[in-house]
């Protein structure tokens, strides 16, 4: 079976959250070092109080004062690196990904050594399901840090968005040595075994991901659906069952919960389970796939053959597709 690569929130929020302290170190040390005050007199002072202030728009939350103040900066100072950087991160937090792109790719320019550069243009760039030029940006990052884990991860993530499995594995290993606790590194490597058939290996990480995060509710449901992909249909009812109730308006979740059950002969309970995912996801066909084995299974053979028609008529009202696979082995 097969889906569309799915992974926690690559939202700006998300991505934002994880910069928050790294904006508060800054502008402490600007405030409180010594060297980088004096070292600041030796620049144009207006400037230096503009990159300050940018900064702590940035850390306050204050993000249309920093895109004001950003835009009239770089327009007055436009080979200032950190001005550009500035900017495209208020554009960014701000879902302005276009702008955002455009102001960090100058950042970059101007100041090719500068890792933070690079890496939040990578972060822009997947948000925009750009992975070949985040793979190019998150490669540069590695070789100027090569001991960054998030960095080894999003560049597995960019691999496997590019159908390059195998290379995004030997990242996700390379994250987890060099941090063994980095959030949801065990279920990255799941997804990029689970995307090769290794199931076995891909539950494994799974289970581990689960006891050192939690209930991650795609980690349990990724966790159920490779257990039913290796044919464990008993326990995967059970962890299907679990991501259901953890997250209730996800299609997949009830899909394949109702493929479980029929296949542990559970056809009552997959009728439900079934026709919940047909409610959220009505143009789907799968659904109706399965409802009808398992409305076989109960003996109503004539809801069975209406479902079957309602399969084949949605199938065929499908787009084809190219490249990553995104419909399902039914």
């Amino acid at each position: 079976m097969a889906f569309l690569i799915r992974y926690p929130d690559l939202s700006v929020k998300h991505f934002w959250m994880l910069g928050t302290l790294r904006y508060a170190s800054i502008i402490l040390a600007l405030l409180s070092c010594p060297a980088a005050q004096a070292q600041t007199q030796n620049y144009d002072h207006k400037r230096a109080d503009t990159r300050l202030q940018l900064l702590q728009f940035l850390g306050s939350g204050q993000l249309q004062d920093a895109i004001s103040l950003g835009e009239k900066a770089a327009s007055q100072w436009p080979q200032d690196p950190e001005i550009h950087h500035y900017l495209g991160l208020a554009y960014f937090k701000t879902g302005q990904l276009r702008p955002a792109r455009e102001q960090l790719e100058q950042a970059r320019d101007l100041n090719k050594r500068e890792p933070d550069a690079h890496f939040d243009l990578a972060l822009v760039c997947l948000s925009q399901l750009d992975y070949a030029a985040a793979a190019e940006e998150l490669q540069i990052v590695i070789k100027l840090t090569p001991s960054n884990p998030l960095a080894h991860v999003l560049l597995g993530r960019s691999f496997l968005n590019s159908n390059r499995s195998v290379q995004a594995i030997d990242e996700f290993k390379t994250a987890l040595r060099l941090d063994p606790a980095i959030r949801l590194g065990h279920y990255h490597l799941g997804f990029a075994y689970g995307s090769l058939g290794r199931n076995d290996e891909a539950i494994a990480e799974y289970r581990t991901e689960l006891q050192r995060s939690g209930e991650d509710p795609e980690v349990v449901y990724e966790l159920g659906h490779s257990l039913l992909e290796s044919g464990k249909h008993e326990e995967a009812v059970g962890y299907l069952q679990r991501a259901a109730e953890i997250a209730p308006q996800n299609p997949d979740v009830w899909y394949n919960l109702g493929k479980a059950q029929v296949l542990a002969g559970k056809a009552a309970q997959a009728e439900t389970s079934l026709r919940k995912a047909i409610v959220l996801s009505p143009k789907d066909p799968s659904p109706h796939y399965q409802l009808a084995r398992a409305l076989e299974k109960l003996g109503r053979t004539d809801d069975a053959r209406r479902e079957r028609e309602r399969f084949v008529e949605l199938k065929k009202a499908q787009p084809a597709t190219t490249g990553m696979a995104t419909g399902r082995e039914h």
